[in-house]
Order: C-alpha cells, then sequence, then structure tokens
C-alpha cells in the first residue's frame, strides 16, 4: 500500500502536538524535527489532509463514508481531486473503531496496483485521526448525470460518435481490470466516471476483488453483488462460481441505456427477510425474461445446475400462462416503451432484443422530426455487441478484448479518444455541495444531514467473513 511521505516543506512539530508550544522552540530543534528520518523505525511525521488539500466542498455519500471536492494547496499537488474518506464501523448508534473494512483494504490495495488512462487513478492514501483519506483524479461527469442530462426535455439523444467513444474506453477499462485479474463487480452508469476532456475511467471499485487465487468460491464473500438492474443472470440465479462475464453483461446494460436513455432491465428489488437469506430476485429475472426471452439449456448448457433453477421455471411458466394468447401480435408502436408495459415474453428459444434495439435506435429523434434518427448510423453492428454482451451463457458472452475487435467500432464514425469531440453543447459539472465541506467536523454515521444522498440500499452494509 502506497504511504504518503510528508513534504519537504511540512512542519514535524507541528503535528506531534507540541500545541502552544511550537513557536518558542529554537530553530536547531525545529531543524531536528525538519530532518530526514529513517523510515525504518520509530514514529513517522504526518501531514494532515488539510495541510496538503484545501476542501472545496461535498460531492455524495454512501454505506462506505463520504466524498469531497478538493484541490492541491498552494497548487501542490496540481489539479482536482476526489477524497473518499471512510467511515469507521458503526454498532447501533455507537461508533466502534475496530480497524479498517475488508472492502477498504481491498479497494485501498486493488486501487494501488491499477495504473490505466480508463481507470480512474489513486494518488495516495492518507491516515489521520482514525480516518482513511484516499485521494483520487477529480472527473466532472458520470455516466449517470450525463444520460439524465440527455431525458431532459427536449429528450434529444447521446450522439452515436459519443456512445462509441464511451462503449470504446469502457470496454478498454474492463480489459485492463480482467487481464489483471480484477472483477470490478459494481458497474453501472454513476460507478463510470467522465472527465472534462471526454476521458472515461471507471471509478469505485470498492466492491471489485481478484480472482487469480480466490481463497474460496467468489460467492462466499459477499452475498449480494451488483446493483440489481445491472445484474447477470447467473447471478440472479444463484450461481456460486462467476467470473468476469458479469462484469460485461453490466457494460451490455449500460450500452443499451446509452441509446434508450433508461434502465434496459428496470426490475423491483425483492429485499432480505429476517432470516438474512439472500431472495430469489423474481422481479429483476422478469424484466430480463421480457426482452430476452426464456434461456433454455440448449443455449446455456449449465442452466439447469443453478441453484434457482427451479424458480426460474416458475416464473417463466407464470409468465406464459398470464400472456396466452399474446403471441403472434406484437404491437410495434410500444416499442418505444419496451419493457414498460410488461409485453409477453418471446416464445421459448426466441428473443426480443433485435426488436428493442431497431425500435430504440430509429425512435430516439426529438419528437416529431422527420429527419434521420441520429441513432440509426449505429445500425447492424450495434445490435451484435449488445446482443454479444447480454448473452444468457456467461461462457458464450462477449469478453472485453472480443468487443473490443467488434466492427462496431471500425466501422461509420471513427472512435475518438475524447467522448465529447464535435459536440456543441457543454454538460452541466458536477454538483459540489458546501453542506458539509468541512472535511474535519463532518458528521459521522448515524446522523442524517440535510437529506443527503445514501446509497445504503445498494451496497451492502454489512459484509460477511471472507
Amino acid at each position: 500500500m502506497s504511504r504518503t511521505n510528508p513534504p519537504s516543506g511540512a512542519s514535524g512539530p507541528g503535528s506531534v502536538g507540541l500545541g502552544g508550544a511550537r513557536g518558542t522552540l529554537k530553530r536547531s530543534v525545529q531543524a531536528t524535527f525538519e530532518e530526514p528520518h529513517d523510515r525504518s523505525t520509530g514514529y513517522q511525521p504526518k501531514v494532515r489532509i488539510t495541510d496538503r488539500y484545501r476542501i472545496v466542498g461535498f460531492i455524495s455519500s454512501g454505506t462506505y463514508g463520504r466524498v469531497y471536492k478538493a484541490v492541491g494547496r498552494n497548487g501542490k499537488p496540481v489539479g482536482e481531486f476526489a477524497i473518499k474518506k471512510f467511515k469507521p464501523d458503526k454498532e447501533g448508534e455507537q461508533i466502534s473503531y475496530t480497524g479498517i473494512s475488508q472492502s477498504a483494504i481491498r479497494e485501498m490495495s486493488l486501487c494501488s496496483e491499477l495504473n490505466h488512462g480508463n481507470v480512474i487513478r489513486l494518488c495516495e492514501i492518507m491516515l489521520e485521526d482514525k480516518c482513511i483519506f484516499m485521494v483520487f483524479e477529480y472527473a466532472e461527469h458520470d455516466l449517470l448525470q450525463i444520460i439524465h442530462h440527455h431525458t431532459q426535455q427536449p429528450r434529444h439523444p447521446i450522439p452515436p460518435a459519443t456512445v462509441k467513444s464511451i462503449m470504446f474506453q469502457l470496454l478498454n477499462g474492463c480489459q485492463y481490470l480482467h487481464t489483471n485479474w480484477v472483477l470490478h463487480r459494481d458497474l453501472k452508469p454513476a460507478n463510470i466516471m467522465v472527465t472534462s476532456s471526454g476521458e472515461v475511467k471507471i471509478g469505485d471499485l470498492g466492491l471489485a476483488r481478484r480472482f487469480d487465487k480466490p481463497l474460496h468460491s467468489l460467492f462466499s464473500g459477499d452475498k449480494v453483488v451488483v446493483t440489481i438492474w445491472y445484474r447477470a443472470p447467473e447471478l440472479i440465479l444463484g450461481s456460486y462460481h462467476y467470473t468476469p462475464a458479469i462484469d460485461m453483461w453490466a457494460v451490455g446494460c449500460i450500452f443499451a441505456e446509452l441509446l434508450s436513455l433508461r434502465p434496459i432491465f428496470k426490475g423491483e428489488e425483492a429485499k432480505m427477510d429476517s432470516k438474512k437469506t439472500v431472495p430469489f430476485q423474481r422481479n429483476q429475472m422478469q424484466k430480463i425474461i421480457e426482452i430476452m426471452g426464456v434461456p433454455t439449456k440448449d443455449k446455456w448448457p449449465l442452466l439447469p445446475t443453478m441453484p434457482e433453477y427451479n424458480q426460474l421455471n416458475t416464473l417463466a411458466n407464470s409468465m406464459t400462462s398470464s400472456h396466452h394468447g399474446h403471441h403472434g401480435h406484437h404491437h410495434p408502436h410500444h416499442h418505444g416503451h419496451y419493457g414498460s408495459r410488461n409485453p409477453p415474453p418471446p416464445p421459448p428459444g426466441g428473443s426480443n432484443l433485435e426488436k428493442w434495439y431497431y425500435s430504440t435506435i430509429s425512435h430516439a429523434g426529438p419528437p416529431g422530426s422527420n429527419a434521420n434518427p441520429p441513432l440509426a448510423s449505429l445500425g447492424a453492428e450495434g445490435y451484435k455487441l449488445l446482443a454479444g454482451l447480454l448473452e444468457y451463457d456467461p461462457a458464450k458472452r462477449l469478453t472485453a478484448a472480443q468487443a473490443l475487435q467488434s466492427p462496431f467500432f471500425s466501422t461509420g464514425d471513427r472512435v475518438s479518444a475524447n467522448c465529447f469531440e464535435g459536440l456543441k453543447n457543454e454538460y452541466p459539472h458536477r454538483r459540489v455541495s458546501q453542506d458539509d465541506n468541512d472535511i474535519r467536523t463532518s458528521s459521522l454515521p448515524g446522523t442524517k444531514r440535510s437529506g443527503l444522498p445514501d446509497d445504503s440500499l445498494v451496497r451492502p452494509a454489512k459484509r460477511l467473513k471472507e
């Protein structure tokens, strides 16, 4: 793990609690404190986070803690930063300091080793007052914010060249993670950062895991992984051993959302019962079946081995019977809102994805305009890429490396390293609040302030032992 060494100008005595006596010290004693120490022994003088960074404001909070925007003091370090402050473990309302959480250790160790233009960069880690601060490069936007911007009236699609660049950079980041044996496990639009210069960066590795030498099956660590709308079918069906294919399903869901500006599989999450058993996510599986059809063992040989296979059959049977007689006459006018009106499931082995895709790219223009729909240029190659990412069988699902070779990226618009290239409109900057911008006195867990968002529903608050 990287450790921050104080800059040469740091005042040693100030950080070892000499308080008011500091001004009366002789210069020679100060000089002794400021001399380089043998770092293998004794106390390490430390620099406080606020000595190095000026906190500009508060960005967001979650179960892990809070994120702040900061700049380097006196221009050093140069640039803008996002500082993630981990909060201590909490038992009831009593805050107990029991050490560093598993997820924090995992995120620190992984981020310290990762170095790629499409993965958010960890600049340093600082420890102060039993709190851990991870300092990341700052990104002005994220995909959730960009998608939301395009839903504002008049609703307008994300331009095809932008979609292409975002997808290429996202896949490039995934390929790097997977090549280095890292599963992200929580890919969703809110975790995909975009800098003001149009660089796409995968962020929030709080749930990421190495998968080369796990001590147990990966399932045994965190029982619930990946926000439900982006969760791969093998996870919903209770698979114990999963692969980078779970990230690729999420990338497929993100691709679909960039096209239609709404989650493609927007299910309602079933909550855990009092026995803390993980429920079958029936509604989410139903949303997937409505577009992708019922998975079959012909197309997915290991399907019958899934723990929730019987639940899947029960669900498929109930969907078929409730829509009995609907087959054979789909309503083309409803395709623009596919999935929002409970369309009938396709026949066994069939899929509505192609209809969903072509209706989405052909209805994506501004209402009432007769011009060619802007997304139509994505064509058949866009569909092939989407279908390859949303393949039921994880063994057949496209890998990041395979997806990068898709003709989708080599035909039509040239893929730009800047996803904003050629855009006239600027996206609004990330909202930074002044409500809780003092990093030293910010509220601790258990104290709700100002209705700030908390993703405790998204992240498992309790982590099981590995």
